[in-house]
Order: structure tokens, then C-alpha cells, then sequence
């Protein structure tokens, strides 16, 4: 049998391939690290769709391409997305750069191997089972369990899955058939994918009950009481509630102490969303925004956000490890997950943690909370800007009133044209490519801005560069 003949591009030729990648990664450094962590450097290069898909040039055609050519395709790449690790991009709840955890995320794309067995990823099942007993220790667990998600998103609907097969054990046989009608309570300012979950389990989204907020946005222990009797009077059977420990537009932290009461009352499972504010366990100075968290039977935490472990990396974490599981708890751990193949997302968070130490993330931590303090305060002293309320977390959110609208609260139209500011703005800093904040209405609030404070490379510099360019922005609104 003849030879057969190699394929074209470079496989079969390792001196060619280990000569692209180093090219591919000087390119990296330069273009996505070095120039995209600088202030200097634009966040991001705007293009209209249209024209970005010719510039781009994406259809797929029948012969390869010259190396130059691919090269020049990986600059291009970098240059038209958005630099989400640099410092003026505080559009998320993840951003920055921690240099050890992309080190990780290098090593585990190299490695391509799955999560699923110990015979074919026995360095990360087992890295991944001492990670996640760090993350329940800082929980405040001794034992339990917990898995690596594909996002927080699906951490929460595993929580939700869970809890239903513990009090229903049967329903992983018979399905729905062997449910009754089923209430689960979450807060107004709960993460969308409570209701997401209900409908992709099969309870469907009736089955969510919206539990009353105060003006801070934290769940209100008596309405969820009152919601359960009501939901108990209606023939529906409780079995959950999902706290959020951090919420996405204010930052507010559940009082999981009184809440984990009602449900230790009614014998519910107590799931605690911390997807964003979960980090703060880290801080001995916040932790306390977190009390009650160890009285939790589950919780999502998500590392890369506040901690800077680079996306994704998100943790389900279990409390108890002695129910009558539907998965097996040896260390293959395929079966845990609705995956098959799983990516390996703890040797980022190991190699960070490795380097850094529990006590530098914690002062990772803590220095968001002083920088989000320090913006606050010059908040307060510039004309036109007025905070939505006092944060305690890191999200800063805030309206910035133009020249046109300053002294005019008590007009009819007021609060229309203040929501129309900070789409304009917004606009004005994406096409300008300064920076990059997120804004949103909230209840009967207009429009207003959420500043996120997490990524670690921030300054005060940073702070004020934030408030000084929309007031050059919007000097003319």
C-alpha cells in the first residue's frame, strides 16, 4: 500500500506547526495582551455588522490559505473585538487580566483533554476535586460535593434539579408524571435563568413565584412566607427557594439567615445564587454581606468574575453528600453532568490561586470594594452625576444629568428625556472606542448606569477617567 500523502497546512510537519504558533503567539502578547490591557489602546473598534462581516471575510471555501494570510487573519481577529481586559471596559461582571489563569486556560486548550474519566484527565479530576473543597470550605462546609458548570446559568438549573429529585426521587424514571404541581420561590431581582430552568426542567415558568424586594433589592423574608402559604393554598406543592447573593443590576445580598429560617420552617431546599457576589466569602472585612450561606444546600459561585479566573469557570457546590444521588460519586465524574465532553475549568483557578494565595485574592477582593468607595465619594462632588442609591457591593450604579436637565426634577418630562441620556452616551463611548459601561432602566427608574469596579488592573485614575469622559461625552446634551 502506498503512502499515503500528507494532508495540506501542516499536519505531519512539526517544525512548521511549533514555528506558527510561536508567530501566532507573539501576535497574542502584542495585540490582545499588551495593547489590550493598555489605557492607551482603544476598548474596542466599531463596526456596523455589514461591514464588519466584509472585513472579516468569513465564508469558509474549498482551499486552504497561506500561512501570512492566517496570521494576518488572527490580527485581524484580535483588533475588531472588544478588549474586554482592558481598563476602561466595565460593561460585565468579568473583566481584566490575571496573567496565572491564562497560563492555565494556554495549558488546558493545549492538553484538550476532557473532565469526564480519570483515565483520560487524571491531573484535573483530581485538581478539580480539591478546588471545589476550598470553595466549600470558604462556604462554610466540612464535606459535600460540587461540580465544575458550564456557567452560572446552568449551576442554577442543576440546583433546581436537584432539589426536585430529592423530594421526588421518582421523577428521574417517570418523569413529570410522578409530580405533583411544584412552587419554587425566588426574589423580583433574581437572575433570569430561575425562570429559564423552570421551563427547561419541565415545571414551566407558573411554577416561579416572585418574592417581593425592598428598596435595596433585597428578598423579603415575610412575602416569601406569605408566598409559600399562598402557593400551599393553591394546591401547589413548595420544594425551593433560590436567594441571590450578589444580583446583577444593584448588587444586593439576600438575608440568607432569615431566609434559610422560613425554609429550615417548611422543609425546603435552599439554593443560594452567588454567582457574582460568591468571591466576597474571600474577604474577611465583606464576608459578613454572605451570612448564613453555610446553612445553604446548594450554591453557584463564579470565579471568573470577581476573582478574574477567566471565563468560564463556575462552580455548583453541594452541602451534603449522603442523599441518595441519581450520579455517581467515584472520580469519574461524567456522570454528574448532562455533558459528555466537559472542558477543564479548574486548572485556571488552581494556578491562580497557587500563585496569588488566599490572602492576595483577598486583597483582590477588598480592593474593589475600596475603588468602588472611592468613585462613590467622587460621585457626590461632581456636578450632574447622582448616585441611584449607596452600593454595597461593587456595583456602582448612577445617573449622569446632562447640562440641559440640571435643576429640572420637577418637570413633567423629566425622567423621559433623563432615559434617553445614557443610550446616547453609551453610543458616543462604543463608536469613540474610550470605554465600555452598561446601562439599564430599573422598576420606575429611567435609564441609568451600572459601573462595574472588578477588574484588578483598575486605579483611581481609572475612577476619574470614567467621570471625566462622559462629562466630555455628554457636555453638549
Amino acid at each position: 500500500m502506498a503512502d499515503l500523502k500528507p494532508l495540506s497546512s501542516l499536519d505531519g510537519d512539526p517544525v512548521a506547526t511549533e514555528a506558527l504558533l510561536w508567530d501566532v503567539f507573539r501576535i497574542i502578547v502584542d495585540e490582545a495582551i499588551r495593547k489590550g490591557t493598555s489605557a492607551c489602546e482603544k476598548v474596542c473598534e466599531w463596526k456596523e455588522p455589514e461591514e464588519l462581516k466584509q472585513l472579516l471575510d468569513l465564508e469558509l471555501r474549498s482551499q486552504g490559505e497561506s500561512q501570512e494570510q492566517i496570521l494576518e487573519r488572527c490580527r485581524t481577529v484580535i483588533h475588531y473585538s472588544v478588549k474586554t481586559c482592558h481598563p476602561r471596559f466595565f460593561n460585565q461582571l468579568f473583566s481584566g487580566l490575571d496573567p496565572h489563569s491564562l497560563a492555565g486556560r494556554i495549558i488546558t486548550e493545549s492538553l484538550n483533554t476532557s473532565q469526564y474519566t480519570y483515565e483520560i484527565a487524571p491531573v484535573f479530576v483530581l485538581m478539580e476535586e480539591e478546588v471545589l473543597r476550598k470553595l466549600r470550605a470558604l462556604v462554610g462546609w466540612s464535606s459535600g460535593d460540587g461540580v465544575f458548570c458550564p456557567g452560572g446559568s446552568i449551576s442554577n438549573i442543576y440546583a433546581v434539579n436537584l432539589a426536585r429529585y430529592q423530594r421526588y426521587p421518582d421523577c428521574k424514571q417517570r418523569g413529570l408524571r410522578a409530580l405533583p404541581p411544584l412552587a419554587l420561590f425566588t426574589s423580583k431581582e433574581c437572575h433570569y435563568s430561575i425562570k429559564k430552568g423552570a421551563a427547561f426542567l419541565g415545571l414551566g415558568t407558573d411554577s416561579v413565584r416572585v418574592v417581593k424586594v425592598d428598596e435595596r433589592g433585597k428578598m423579603i423574608p415575610e412575602d416569601l412566607e406569605r408566598q409559600i402559604s399562598l402557593a400551599e393554598a393553591e394546591g401547589a406543592v413548595p420544594f425551593l427557594v433560590s436567594a441571590t447573593s450578589g444580583t446583577t443590576v444593584l448588587g444586593a445580598f439576600d438575608p440568607l439567615e432569615a431566609i434559610a429560617d422560613v425554609c429550615q420552617r417548611h422543609g425546603l431546599w435552599l439554593h443560594v445564587d452567588a454567582a457574582w457576589g460568591g468571591s466576597v466569602l474571600l474577604s474577611q472585612t465583606h464576608k459578613r454581606l454572605l451570612a448564613g450561606i453555610q446553612r445553604a444546600n446548594s450554591v453557584a459561585w463564579n470565579p471568573h468574575k470577581l476573582l478574574t479566573a477567566g471565563l468560564q469557570c463556575s462552580a455548583l457546590l453541594l452541602q451534603d453528600t449522603s442523599q441518595d444521588k441519581f450520579y455517581d460519586v467515584a472520580l469519574d465524574t461524567g456522570d454528574k453532568v448532562v455533558q459528555c465532553g466537559r472542558r477543564v475549568d479548574c486548572l485556571k483557578l488552581w494556578l491562580m490561586w497557587k500563585a496569588q494565595g488566599g490572602l492576595g485574592l483577598e486583597q483582590r477582593v477588598d480592593r474593589a470594594f475600596a475603588l468602588a468607595r472611592y468613585l462613590v465619594e467622587e460621585i457626590k462632588k461632581r456636578e450632574g452625576f447622582e448616585l441611584v442609591m449607596e452600593p454595597e457591593f461593587i456595583n456602582v450604579c448612577f445617573w449622569f444629568v446632562p447640562p440641559s436637565l440640571r435643576g429640572k426634577q420637577e418637570s413633567p418630562d423629566y425622567s423621559e428625556k433623563l432615559a434617553k441620556v445614557a443610550p446616547v452616551l453609551k453610543e458616543r463611548m462604543v463608536k469613540k472606542g474610550s470605554m465600555m459601561i452598561g446601562y439599564q432602566p430599573h422598576g420606575a427608574r429611567a435609564n441609568f448606569f451600572r459601573m462595574i469596579v472588578a477588574n484588578p488592573m483598575l486605579t483611581k485614575a481609572d475612577m476619574d477617567f470614567l467621570l471625566d469622559e462622559l462629562e466630555r461625552l455628554g457636555q453638549d446634551l
